[in-house]
């Protein structure tokens, strides 16, 4: 099937899936495929970022401690810091690089640090991604490297956003950094939304070749913060192309209903359910449509959370398949 994008065909993309929420509520305001199993890529990082800011937190790491480098960790194919076995690495450097640099054998030195063995660790992570009540995520490594039952969705990844934020607000500014030197080199990121779009102040990147380019971003405007994911980009500019008009189309549906209270209580949502479709590349017609097929594993058990606000607003509003914006305005 082709769709008209700016007045071009263009293939629908299989593993595109979008969320935008306020960050503050956890109202949705555009879900496209947001519940649909993906493969997070270094979206992943997020997840061992977040155990290791509550492992500082509880006392368990101090920013000077040095984590040693195994030589499974020192395996790990790029990106990396090419950390060499018997290396170590002090906590106060592991951050930047997993943030900026989404090193994949500094993953695996947190996860061993913190878990034992990768293995263990992912058990962890996917444990914490339960009780924060991401259903549809299952962790089985820290980095995001290609495992076929390593599966999220946007919304879940929305979730994890809103939780770093939230739980750890001391490290959030972390996620802005756009370079570190490390051992006197220095390391610059791949998240260019940090100083192209007006506001955005983190979060995290990914790609891997099953997941195409990947971005989770909080940007702020006018006091209002959102969080958004796309996963799926063909490119890491048409990605962050997308997720700029994702954002400029998020703030305007906030500002309208904060300009318009003296409207009463009404579902707009059908009159801007014909905005233009999102979720395909406007840079590329010829990209085929790959995607693997993934199935959760058969024993992995689901639970709900009451802590994950942006799962029971989009339930209580679901708005069906594809892309959907919805605003509701009220007299509050």
């Amino acid at each position: 099937m082709l769709m008209l994008v700016g007045g071009v065909a263009q293939a629908e993309n299989p593993r595109y899936a979008g969320l935008v929420a306020d960050a503050a509520t956890g109202e949705v305001v555009y879900a496209d495929n947001a519940e649909e199993r993906r493969y997070p890529a270094s979206l992943t990082k997020m997840m061992t970022l977040y155990l290791l800011f509550e492992a500082i937190e509880q006392g368990r790491l101090d920013m000077n401690d040095a984590l040693p480098v195994s030589t499974h960790a020192a395996s790990m194919p790029a990106s990396k810091l090419w950390l060499r076995a018997g290396d170590t690495i002090q906590v106060r450097d592991v951050i930047p690089s997993l943030v900026v640099r989404s090193a994949n054998d500094v993953a695996v030195v947190v996860a061993e640090a913190l878990g034992g063995s990768e293995a263990l660790f992912a058990q962890l992570m996917t444990a914490k991604a339960r009780e924060m009540g991401m259903r549809s995520t299952q962790f089985r490594n820290a980095s995001g490297l290609p495992d076929a039952y390593q599966v999220t969705t946007a919304r879940d990844m929305g979730t994890l956003a809103v939780a770093l934020m939230r739980d750890f607000p001391e490290y959030y500014s972390e996620f802005s950094r756009t370079e570190f030197v490390f051992r006197g080199e220095r390391h610059r990121g791949h998240n260019r939304l940090l100083s192209s779009y007006p506001g955005a102040d983190g979060l995290k990147t990914g790609f891997i070749r099953a997941s195409g380019f990947n971005v989770a971003t909080s940007a702020v405007r006018d006091g209002q913060r959102l969080i958004a994911v796309v996963m799926g980009g063909f490119t890491s500019r048409s990605r962050d192309v997308h997720m700029a008009d994702l954002l400029d189309r998020g703030f305007a549906r906030i500002g309208l209903q904060e300009r318009a209270d003296w409207l009463a209580d009404t579902d707009i949502s059908g009159a801007i359910a014909s905005l233009p479709p999102l979720g395909v590349d406007p840079l590329r017609a010829d990209t085929p449509a790959l995607m693997a097929s993934v199935d959760a594993e058969p024993n992995l058990r689901l639970t709900s959370n009451t802590r994950d606000p942006i799962r029971s607003i989009m339930e209580r509003n679901a708005q069906g398949d594809g892309g959907t914006w919805a605003l509701r305005v009220s007299d509050r």
